[in-house]
């Protein structure tokens, strides 16, 4: 059995922690491993290989957090552009042998009790053998409008509610055979892909095409923006599982949380006697949730709230509102900004940046270069960029020219040249940059060469 762990969303809900770049998959939100970590150690002990899909954005997080568990997978599928999960499983499916069991999993979830995880794979992955696409339900503890629900009649579905309201919530959970939707699956490559065929022709078409045109590089997939772009977005809910006959549900008995919100991670974490969560001085405060570490933060005849604090967004609302936030996060991305892409602290595959300070016309970048890595050779439209060493050497190149920039010394490169930063060395190379311009969005970029294939 293969363990496919879908890595590609943006997890809009948890933001400002959760951003474009650093989706809340790959954040330390439970001590040191992330719920990706989490994910991959799940299920090694339970499959024999593992394949992650996962945007190409995140690739780098992906084999970075691999090291840091001295964990390795069997393949990557990586994926230029998000399109769902029918389309996710399906590219995985077509790399893998028509016989063989894969159990999807998204990195994002929280399951706390292994042995019961693992009692529910073992029943899914013998209903996989006879055929069936299997589904896991999660027994509701309390109404929530933010999931998908699944009746049953023992192993078979009889409906599917997505997302209800409070009413129907409340309806749904009196139900005893009623489940949440886990989010995880079970079946054979054929079996999904029969189904696929059979339910969304057009979408098998495309993901067919786009899995042929990949290119593959010993055990990494990447599929072509262009191929991506034309695949329709859908989930595997609505392309697939709603519609098979040969479809059957587990009860997953363990804890499990798809950390889809702010009222979700509260529920996880541990509280104070007055049900408060988080580093915070309480006065006559009671069950709020507080999640931040850049400043003090005090809470004064506080109930109920929702309080989120990083260097650069602050997040206020109250307790039920958590699945407004992808609202407020639309919202952001229509006034135009890097908010809901990046944290003021970016991790990039050759180390990270931090804007220190921005105004009209200007931008404060601390930069810092890992030892042999270097950025792509690029060029910007509207910004010139003006670069201070303060750590380390620079390998700079401007143009057809290339030469050393130490400590203490400077550069600038006039907007339209072809430039590019290396460390040779083997400390962490660290400069300032200034950009000057009439645009300073993070899309000014025209990758002319890159190590790690981004366009």
């Amino acid at each position: 059995m293969t363990a496919v762990i879908l890595c590609g969303g943006s997890g809009t809900r948890l933001f400002p922690i959760s951003r474009e770049l650093m989706p809340k998959q790959f954040v330390s939100l439970f001590g040191n491993e992330s719920l990706f970590q989490k994910t991959l150690k799940r299920n090694a002990p339970l499959c024999d290989k593992t394949l992650i899909v996962c945007n190409a954005e995140h690739y780098f997080l992906a084999l970075d957090q691999l090291d840091a568990i001295n964990k390795k997978v069997d393949r990557v599928l990586i994926e230029p552009v998000g399109r769902n999960t029918a389309p996710a499983i399906a590219l995985a499916a077509f790399a893998l042998p028509k016989e063989e069991t894969l159990l999807v999993a998204p990195s994002d979830h929280l399951i706390d009790d292994e042995r019961l995880y693992g009692e529910a794979v073992t029943a899914a992955e013998e209903f996989a053998k006879e055929g069936y696409l299997v589904v896991f339900g999660v027994k509701p503890t309390y109404p929530e409008t933010g999931y998908g629900y699944i009746e049953a009649q023992g192993s078979v579905v009889k409906a599917f509610k997505e997302k209800p309201n409070l009413a129907q919530a409340q309806e749904l959970i009196s139900k005893s055979e009623t489940y949440w939707n886990g989010g995880l699956f079970c079946f054979s490559a054929g079996a999904y892909l029969d189904a696929l065929a059979k339910h969304a022709p057009n979408l098998f078409a495309q993901c067919e095409a786009a899995f042929k045109a990949a290119k593959i590089d010993g055990a990494t997939i990447r599929i072509t923006p262009d191929q991506m772009s034309a695949i329709e977005a859908i989930s595997v809910d609505y392309a697939v599982m709603e519609k098979t006959e040969r479809i059957r549900v587990v009860l997953c008995a363990a804890k499990w949380s798809d950390m889809g919100s702010f009222e979700s991670l509260y529920n996880e974490l541990p509280k104070d006697d007055c049900g408060n969560v988080g580093e915070a001085l309480y006065i006559d405060s009671k069950r709020n949730l507080v999640v931040g570490n850049s400043r003090q933060i005090t809470a004064i005849d506080c109930e109920d709230m929702m309080i989120v604090d990083t260097i650069d967004a602050l997040l206020v609302a109250k307790k039920g509102g958590g699945q407004k936030v992808r609202e407020a996060v639309k919202a952001l991305k229509a006034r135009g900004g890097d908010l809901p892409k990046v944290h003021a602290i970016a991790h990039r595959p050759w180390g990270s940046y931090e804007v220190l300070d921005a105004g009209n016309r200007f931008k404060i970048k601390r930069i810092i270069v890992k030892p042999g890595k270097r950025l792509s050779l690029q060029k910007h439209a509207h910004r010139n960029e003006h670069w201070i060493v303060l750590n380390g050497a620079a390998l700079v190149t401007i143009d057809d020219q290339t030469r050393q920039i130490n400590a203490n010394e400077s550069t600038y490169i006039h907007a339209g040249c072809a430039h590019r930063l290396e460390n040779a060395g083997k400390i962490d190379l660290v400069i300032i940059e200034a950009q000057v311009g009439d645009y300073l969005g993070e899309d000014d970029i025209v990758r002319i060469e890159d190590d790690f294939k981004r366009v």
